[in-house]
């Protein structure tokens, strides 16, 4: 067995002032969660009105994965992580002064474009300042760590939306990156002994050998699909849909659904370390993992939707824990694209794979507010657990596409690396 390579100096500092910037891009991603019914009051929205903060927050990030990408090979992490940051704080302000829908809509989009250039900022400078076999441990520790953003979202947003009320709630969150800013200027290097790093100039030819050579290889599509299969449960129950779903759908109280929601990221958060050790220790059944977790997911799913009535307690806890895991699992994804990219176009593979979860959650997530607003018609009638049902199903759809995708690349994948290295089977299997 390898032993570990020693970590550079300071990659410990980096990292860590790096991950308090990603905490902040998922607390003002998941603010949203506890609040969707305080939004239908406050601006007087249809549940599919309410599904379009989440969707264009979305539409934005998803779509901002490649530019970004493109960007941080040019410019590096340092700069693009300092106008994400800005960016982030100023929009969430925006969006605690919003009086109406339309100025709440805008400042949701800013939201998505200030979240895309972070948590791919975030992985580069674990690619550069880590030991290659550290890397996929650090890049669990970093998602799941990073998801404790949510958790400040859950139960504390839940009591200071009560208490202090929509503005102050909001601009608090939004001052929190005034401060952070300030840290990040001070302490993130793009790369030991070099404060920033520049890659080449951008072209429309060097855009397009770039995107054309990531999305080429297998590798890169099966951690695409990986990601997109493995997300959209838990990130559209934590986004918006899970606290609706478990007071309506589900009969639970408002502290009940707070607490499924933060067991949901607690799951998330045990789970990736423990991904992170066996993907290290067993790289050739990386997708093995995959497959047996989505099998999992939908497993859950059908039983609690399927279950007469209001599911029992017990049975939504292990739903959201089973569920949670496919938070870290999507994670998986990223390792595909560093195993099979060369370090120059990392960001634009890494921002490739990282679009497949949040296109999953953003269809998935209208898909929500469409079946609700048609199994519920009536601008004042509730929405039903029978209305849930239908809406929660649309899930089957992405997890039957995703499985075929998974299932067929992770085919060519293997094929193309045993093409170019017989023993790569073997190989891989002795890093454990």
């Amino acid at each position: 067995m390898s032993t570990l390579a020693p970590v550079p100096r300071g990659a410990t500092l980096i990292w860590l002032v790096g991950l308090a910037v990603y905490f902040l891009a998922v607390f003002h991603r998941s603010s949203l969660a506890v609040a969707g019914l305080e939004a239908s009051d406050r601006f007087g929205i249809t549940a599919a009105q309410l599904s379009s903060f989440v969707m264009l927050q979305l539409v934005v990030y998803a779509g901002m994965q490649i530019p970004v990408g493109l960007l941080l090979d040019r410019f590096g992490a340092r700069r693009i992580l300092t106008i994400g940051t800005i960016v982030l704080v100023l929009s969430q302000a925006a969006f605690a002064l919003a009086d109406t829908y339309a100025v709440a809509l805008g400042a949701r989009v800013f939201v998505g474009l200030g979240d895309a250039m972070t948590f791919v900022c975030v992985l580069r400078l674990v690619n550069t300042w880590f030991p290659p076999r550290r890397i996929p441990i650090v890049t669990q520790l970093t998602g799941v760590t990073g998801q404790l953003g949510a958790i400040v979202a859950a139960i504390p947003m839940t009591w200071a939306l009560r208490e202090l009320g929509w503005t102050v709630t909001y601009l608090a969150a939004a001052g929190l990156g005034v401060i952070l800013l300030v840290v990040l200027l001070l302490a993130i290097h793009d790369a030991p002994q070099q404060r920033r790093v520049l890659g080449p100039p951008l072209s429309w030819a060097v855009i397009r050998s770039s995107l054309a050579e990531s999305w080429r290889h297998p590798g890169t599509k099966l951690g695409f699909w990986t990601h997109f299969t493995t997300q959209f449960s838990a990130t559209t129950l934590s986004l918006l849909w899970g606290y609706p779903y478990f007071v309506r759908g589900e009969g639970r109280t408002s502290a009940e659904a707070g607490v499924l929601l933060t067991v949901l990221v607690v799951s998330v958060m045990a789970a990736g370390p423990l991904l992170g050790w066996l993907i290290t220790r067993h790289p050739w059944h990386r997708s093995d993992l995959v497959l047996g977790i989505i099998t999992s997911i939908v497993v859950m799913w059908t039983v609690v939707l399927a279950w007469p009535g209001g599911a029992p307690l017990w049975l939504l806890v292990m739903l959201v824990v089973v569920v949670g895991v496919g938070g870290p699992a999507s994670m998986i994804g990223f390792d595909f694209g560093r195993s099979f990219n060369p370090a120059h176009r990392l960001g634009t593979a890494t921002g490739i794979i990282n679009q497949g979860g949040f296109l999953a959650t953003l269809v998935l997530v209208i898909a929500i507010g469409v079946v609700l607003d048609w199994r519920t018609p009536g601008s004042d009638a509730e929405y039903t657990p029978e209305a849930f049902v239908w809406a929660m199903s649309c899930q089957y759809v992405l997890w039957g596409l995703g499985l075929f995708q998974i299932w067929r690349f992770r085919r060519q994948t293997r094929a193309e690396l045993l093409a170019a290295d017989p023993d790569a089977k073997r190989h891989m299997r002795a890093l454990g």
